[in-house]
């Protein structure tokens, strides 16, 4: 695993999906194999983007327009990118994500209907040049994954089947578009099933950046 040193990795997917655990586990594999892991989570990871978590997650916010999320969530990343992502990078660490831009892209643009031109030109914006290496994302219907979402659902995961699928299509489309930097991981398969197809499929990605 020495050669993802210096690599920039997330996660993504929909709610439900099952990416936070293989995220966790995934992470303790390569510090057990000698890596330096810096680990960050969106929105968040950092005390001013908790702050804007807390805003946007919260329930009782059902005003909230689109367009405000996701510039709440580049605003968070924003500060992630200068305070944690970067000066790891620059110390060749690995830095892994849990959910990144490719979240934006998905909820607030295929599912939330804004333009993709529009949050990739604010993306620039909040996080320059220092875009993900890989964006591993866990496919899973709307179905399953509900079925394994907490009862108690924050502000988007209440907002139903018919946009989750939507998400679902956003993600898939972004991987089609972005075959290079993307790769997706069907994740109705049993955990360890997840976690090997994952890991192959990350040795794959950079055996052919680095062949």
């Amino acid at each position: 695993m020495a050669h993802l040193a210096g690599r920039f990795i997330v996660f993504d997917g929909p709610d439900g999906s099952g990416k936070s655990t293989q995220f966790r586990r995934f992470a303790a594999a390569c510090r057990g194999a000698g890596l330096t892991v810096c680990e960050v989570r969106e929105p968040g990871g950092t005390p001013i983007g908790e702050a804007i978590r807390d805003i946007l997650l919260d329930p009782r916010h059902v005003e909230m327009s689109v367009r405000c999320e996701m510039m709440l969530y580049m605003a968070s990343r924003a500060q992630l990118i200068d305070q944690r992502v970067r000066p790891a990078l620059d110390r060749h660490e690995l830095v892994l994500a849990d959910r990144f831009i490719s979240s934006t892209l998905a909820y607030q643009g295929t599912a939330g209907g804004l333009d993709a031109s529009d949050i990739i030109a604010v993306g620039r914006v909040a996080i320059g040049d220092r875009w993900p290496d890989l964006t591993v994302v866990f496919d899973v219907d709307e179905r399953t994954a509900a079925s394994r979402l907490n009862p108690l659902l924050d502000r988007m995961e209440q907002k139903g089947a018919a946009f989750h699928r939507r998400v679902r299509d956003g993600y898939l489309a972004q991987a089609r578009d972005m075959p290079d930097r993307y790769a997706v991981v069907d994740a109705t398969a049993g955990e360890e099933d997840v976690y090997a197809a994952m890991c192959a499929s990350v040795r794959s990605s950079f055996a052919t950046a680095s062949g």
